[in-house]
């Protein structure tokens, strides 16, 4: 194999001059920058990746905490924090968090600084004891949905969202409208979907309307669990006119349940979700569309960006949301 001290020789320098080259340093002039080049091309030098890490002092790795990596939302984001780290010297690990003790763990076990140079939390909220050992082991951390206020973090608003659905329907003139959402969380700090909600009753407030405990049902954060749900709401005497559901998978599962009980979309039941997965435009479902994929790959730019040169702020970015209006949204019967 060939070493950098081979290079030096072949090239006439010192072999702390190949190491600057390749670092690119600034500290090395054009001549010879361009000689030691030349010559790493012609002996067909390949850097040691275990041997830059120990000379940088880094790991030069990020590492992602992800709950639930197999939902839909969750796929999105990290394929934006995938496109934003490519291309960059750093290698991606992702943490999968399903359990309550693996939430716990998983950024303890990042604290030491041995396994990963930053780290990118999608969806859980840390807690004051999480981002201390965090700053005391000189982890950089950025926050993509989820919040504290020490940390960078790029959120939207799931209050505006859910009024901006709720309105939506009120608009086609629904005044007795559905709810589906998740239930409580058990501890991993979800609050998404009682954002959503509280949305939707400020969004019926202000129309003089409550929102009835009988037309709200919540489950399982699946679409499974979602229609079952919905068969609830729809065998209710009167039934609602709509559905809001506080994710498109769920409101996949408002649909199946419609579908299943011959109750046609939107002619009697309108439906509409939030997020804007991929599947959304297949079906046609009206929803809240949030930047998933852009969410993920801001948050790993800022990220290699305070690698290369911290700063030490702790900036929320709010990302816009949208009403994306298609085929399961339409005046009431």
């Amino acid at each position: 194999m060939t070493t950098i001290s081979d290079i030096a020789r072949r090239a006439g320098v010192g072999v702390g001059t190949v190491s600057r080259v390749l670092n690119r340093s600034p500290h090395v002039s054009q001549a010879t920058r361009e000689r030691v080049l030349q010559v790493i091309e012609e002996l067909e030098y390949t850097p040691s990746s275990v041997a830059r890490r120990l000379s940088l002092g880094r790991t030069q790795t990020v590492a992602v905490v992800v709950p639930f990596l197999t939902h839909p939302s969750a796929v999105e984001r990290l394929r934006g924090v995938v496109a934003g780290v490519r291309g960059s010297a750093y290698d991606l690990v992702v943490l999968d968090v399903e359990t309550i003790q693996q939430r716990a763990d998983r950024l303890r076990s990042l604290a030491g600084g041995d396994r990963a140079d930053g780290v990118i939390v999608l969806s859980l909220d840390p807690t004051d004891e999480d981002v201390a050992l965090l700053e005391r082991s000189g982890v950089s951390a950025v926050l993509v949905d989820a919040d504290h206020p020490r940390l960078p973090r790029f959120v939207i608003d799931d209050v505006a969202g859910g009024e901006l659905a709720t309105t939506h329907l009120l608009d086609l003139g629904h005044e007795r409208i559905g709810f589906v959402g998740d239930l409580p969380d058990g501890g991993f700090g979800f609050t998404s979907s009682d954002d959503r909600r509280e949305g939707f009753r400020r969004a019926l407030a202000s129309r003089g309307l409550v929102a009835a405990a009988a037309l709200a049902r919540t489950g399982p954060h699946d679409r499974i669990a979602a229609a079952e749900l919905a068969v609830e709401l729809l065998a209710l005497t009167p039934r609602p006119t709509a559905i809001f559901a506080a994710s498109d998978t769920q409101a996949l599962g408002v649909l199946q349940a419609a579908t299943a009980a011959g109750v046609p979309v939107p002619r009697e039941l309108s439906v509409i979700g939030f997020d804007d997965i991929d599947l959304a435009s297949y079906v046609g479902l009206t929803t809240v569309r949030q930047p998933l994929f852009e969410s993920g790959r801001l948050g790993a730019e800022h990220l290699l960006a305070e690698l290369q040169e911290p700063t030490g702020g702790a900036p929320e970015v709010r990302l816009p949301l949208d009403l994306v209006v298609r085929a399961t949204t339409g005046l009431p019967a």
